[in-house]
């Protein structure tokens, strides 16, 4: 039997039940055989028109979306409103942004105690970066403030304690157990603080 002769047997059967399901084992679908398929020119050709569609629908949902707004910024960027009018309004609504953005900061300044006549030169182009520059404004001015003070209290003989040291205190107990020359070396304020208690 060469293989015209099984072709033929196959055509004159091909109503049989059972040839039908024999046949049906041989076209068992693979990932491998479809990807080689696809892979095919006859594959491509099915393949490609899908895709496209998918594509052109995925634009236009995207064009949709988001195209006019883009354009429109553009379109903005390059030709800015020459109508006087449309200037003045953006002109006010810039000035009504400023002004609240003041009245904001001045009340932030004003909260923490910071000096109000500088108020103008922290306003930034919105919210954010006006409390970040009222922010900045008040750690550079603390750290002035803790500094002239600290040069005062040198400058006036009395030397301040560095970092966040709790006072010292002694009970009138201590105090009658110290030598004089360990009573010298206190704060006459810590000394008469024990001898009052």
């Amino acid at each position: 039997m060469n293989l015209e002769d099984i072709k033929k047997f196959f055509e004159e059967q091909k109503d049989n039940e059972d040839v039908k399901n024999y046949l049906q084992g041989f076209s068992q679908v693979t990932p491998d055989g479809v990807t080689s398929f696809l892979e095919s020119e006859e594959g491509k050709k099915i393949l490609q028109p899908r895709l496209d569609s998918y594509f052109t629908k995925g634009l236009e949902t995207w064009k949709s979306n988001n195209l006019k707004k883009l354009v429109d910024e553009e379109v903005k960027k390059q030709n800015p409103p020459s109508n006087p009018l449309e200037q003045k309004l953006q002109e006010l609504e810039r000035q009504l942004l400023l002004k609240d953005l003041k009245a904001q900061a001045l009340n932030v300044a004003t909260e923490q105690k910071l000096p109000v006549k500088l108020v103008d030169y922290f306003v930034g182009e919105d919210e954010e970066q006006t409390l970040a520059n009222l922010k900045t404004l008040q750690e550079v001015f603390d750290t002035h403030i803790n500094e002239r003070v600290q040069d005062q209290l040198k400058a006036g003989g009395i030397n301040p304690p560095s970092g966040n040291t709790p006072p010292v205190t002694i009970t009138k107990e201590q105090l009658k157990g110290m030598s004089s020359e360990d009573i010298m070396k206190l704060d006459p304020k810590v000394v008469n603080e024990a001898l009052k208690n």
